[in-house]
């Protein structure tokens, strides 16, 4: 079993900055690729960005590339967000998550443990 607590949402102007943290519980963090998505009002959920279990590899959404970089620290058990020139389209609740799968990280079926979600609010 593993638990997905996410932290550092907040309230942001458009062009502002933003790290998201996600801290998972256990000693098998390493075995997990890890994954961010986002959920905004009356949307479905969409995939935001993913990193391998190493750190080596990462992926992104084609609307958050170049402005958002995903990474880990497997010693603190931690995967983050960096949210960069944040606009009013990316508010929305951020999930992190956990896979034991090698690919097809885009796709949320196949996520295994899942956080509670961190709201991310950017004004314009």
């Amino acid at each position: 079993q593993v638990q997905l607590v996410e932290s550092g949402g907040g309230l942001v102007q458009a062009g502002g900055s933003l790290r998201l943290s996600c801290a998972a519980s256990g000693r098998t963090f390493s075995s997990f690729a890890m994954g961010w998505f986002r959920q905004a009002p009356g949307k479905e959920r969409e995939f935001v960005a993913a990193i391998t279990r190493g750190g080596v590899g990462t992926y992104y959404a084609n609307s958050v590339k170049g402005r958002f970089t995903i990474s880990r620290d497997n010693a603190k058990n931690t995967v983050y967000l960096q949210m960069n020139s944040l606009k009013p389209e990316d508010t929305a609740v951020y999930y992190c998550a956990a896979t034991r799968r090698d690919s097809n990280y885009g796709h949320r079926g196949i996520y295994d443990y899942w956080g509670q979600g961190t709201q991310v609010t950017v004004s314009s």
